[in-house]
């Protein structure tokens, strides 16, 4: 499995970074050697993130919590709206709406006034309506729609933020480090680990390797909803028995690279990472 990993995350080029001229240095640690002007990123490195941002999302999502997914670019949106829609998750693909975390509660007044909206199309599709009233209310709706439809779901504050390109999505992380919600970023050469709790260095410009990562998340999101189930079951058969009260854990700074999990492919990822360089030179 590791080695089926390594191969995809091989294939799809996320090993390729930035041009040289336009890197950013705190991206020296997740960067193996340049070929031809371009970065080229240590896939050790992005296996690591990745199997740390898996099994935090699964105890994340094991513990009731849910997940936003943030991909505003145009690679990156069919990814989202496909893999993430299957998990049933929250997405946001048009437009980051400034306050969407910080200001919540004017967000869902709008996705009320949406349903309001609905509500009334379904009755009579704006008969009752004039013709300029009929075409605003319908302009206001396909607006809301567009903008707030993948998180029309979302009733809480989310467990943890996955952001496409930490340059593009900066607004998105900076509410969330600003409530205490922690990040998992696909960053490029020209990011700033320092946007992300969890970083996953990679090409984000590559619709196959977004692609790659969504598809891992979302099967930890998977197996942790498969997590949060059983557990309910569990609690429901053991009604008469004593509750277990669930360590406290930090919500941030709790990120530590898990060895046992790891170890495994590193082997893979060095061997890749030296073959795939220097074939694209």
């Amino acid at each position: 499995m590791a080695n089926t990993l390594v191969q995809d995350l091989i294939e799809s080029g996320i090993h390729f970074g930035q041009r040289t001229s336009g890197w950013n240095p705190k991206m020296t640690p997740y960067i193996y050697g340049k070929r031809n002007g371009i970065h080229i990123i240590d896939i050790k490195e992005t296996v690591k993130g990745l199997l740390l941002a898996r099994k935090f999302l699964t105890q994340t999502v094991g513990s009731g919590k849910d997940i936003c997914f943030v991909g505003t670019k145009r690679q990156a949106k069919g990814v989202i709206e496909q893999r993430v829609g299957d998990v049933e998750m929250h997405y946001v693909t048009e437009r980051w709406l400034g306050g969407t975390l910080t200001n919540f509660g004017t967000i869902r007044n709008r996705l009320k006034r949406l349903e309001e909206l609905e509500a009334i199309e379904a009755e009579d599709n704006f008969e009752s309506y004039s013709k300029k009233m009929e075409s605003q209310l319908r302009r206001e709706m396909r607006k809301i729609k567009r903008n707030l439809d993948g998180i029309r779901r979302m009733h809480k504050m989310p467990g943890a933020i996955v952001a496409i390109d930490v340059n593009r999505e900066a607004t998105a992380l900076r509410e969330a480090r600003k409530l205490g919600i922690p990040t998992i970023c696909l960053i490029d050469t020209d990011g700033d680990p320092d946007m992300a709790d969890i970083a996953i260095p990679g090409n984000d410009d590559s619709m196959r390797s977004i692609d790659v990562i969504i598809r891992e998340l979302c099967k930890a999101i998977s197996d942790g909803k498969t997590s949060r189930v059983e557990t309910n079951e569990g609690r429901n058969s053991d009604k008469g028995g004593d509750d277990a009260r669930p360590q406290r854990r930090s919500n941030r700074a709790q990120f530590r690279a898990d060895d046992s999990n790891a170890s495994s492919t590193d082997a893979a990822a060095n061997e890749s990472t030296a073959a795939a360089a220097p074939a694209e030179s």
